[in-house]
């Protein structure tokens, strides 16, 4: 991610101020990702938060969250995830992971660090892949978890997803313990991939520990501490956070900058003259406000699709 302002050292804002924007959050493991937002939003004073991307509860890492009209962003960002995990060999569970019902132990191959590598070869690159039964995955308009805690067992069929790259970066053949870090599409679950690793190796397998190291564009060094509530601190004042401009958080796309005139223009929902190829175009004013997000066509237009500044 590239910036115009430096994210780490600058762009301070107080919550009492109007917030728009980016907070990273080292989300802990023990809290949803739900319950990651709502503290923010009693920490930020403001109900207008969001999260991109959710990780399960044990799992731990980046966890963009926009603030404010940056909630209506999250479309655009880059939807490309990476995670560092270890899965465990020889140990199936109701879940694909460590949390869940111990259902099979096995023994697991003695293989050398070449022969694992070939083995997550099937793993790398498009595939299909079905979902662990405990996932967020809709089934007949309810969460798959939802249907699963009630005992269901579902068919859950099997959805595309993209394995860029599968980095072994460790195997204890002793404990049948494998690191790997994994860059992969959105909707890719590790967990299925623990699981899946198990059953072509016929040893089963699940997930050991998970962390992300990446999300939506944001790296680690982007990633704060969950902030604490302020009824939680000993003062009642509350820090002032880290926004990171929503700008800054979409420099894969192209940009557009408004004159003045254009800027009214665009603040009232005009199409705006524009010579920069197809799809989502970030709209700046000339002294670096994002003005929203515009849909460039084949016509040299720019069609207003977001909107900050809109007026009657």
């Amino acid at each position: 991610m590239q910036a115009g302002c430096d994210i780490q050292n600058n762009c301070r804002w107080n919550p009492l101020d109007a917030p728009l924007g980016f907070v990273v959050i080292d989300k802990p493991s023990g809290l949803t990702s739900h319950a990651c937002v709502s503290r923010m939003r009693r920490v930020l004073q403001t109900k207008r938060v969001g999260h991109g991307g959710t990780l399960d509860p044990a799992v731990t890492g980046v966890l963009p969250i926009a603030v404010g009209q940056a909630t209506r962003l999250l479309p655009y960002l880059p939807g490309e995830k990476t995670y560092r995990g270890v899965i465990q060999l020889g140990t199936s569970t109701s879940t694909d992971d460590l949390q869940g019902e111990v259902v099979e132990v096995r023994d697991w191959p003695r293989l050398s660090l070449e022969q694992m590598d070939q083995a997550l070869n099937p793993f790398r690159g498009s595939i299909e892949q079905c979902p662990p039964q405990i996932s967020a995955v809709h089934v007949n308009g309810e969460r798959a978890y939802t249907r699963a805690r009630r005992g269901e067992v579902m068919d859950l069929p099997a959805r595309s997803v993209t394995i860029h790259s599968v980095s072994l970066e460790h195997w204890d053949s002793e404990q049948g313990k494998l690191t790997l870090e994994v860059h992969c599409s959105a909707g890719t679950y590790i967990r299925s991939l623990a699981r899946d690793l198990g059953q072509v190796l016929g040893c089963g397998g699940c997930l050991d520990s998970l962390r992300r190291t990446q999300a939506l564009g944001f790296v680690e060094t982007h990633a704060i501490a969950l902030p604490l509530h302020p009824n939680e601190q000993s003062s009642p004042a509350i820090e002032p956070l880290t926004l990171i401009p929503p700008q800054l958080a979409l420099t894969h796309l192209p940009i557009r900058t408004l004159s003045e005139l254009e800027r009214n223009d665009w603040s009232c929902g005009r199409t705006i003259a524009h010579q920069n190829g197809d799809g989502p175009t970030v709209v700046l004013s000339e002294d670096n406000i994002m003005l929203g997000i515009g849909i460039a066509n084949s016509e040299d237009q720019l069609k207003p699709k977001v909107v900050f500044e809109a007026r009657g």
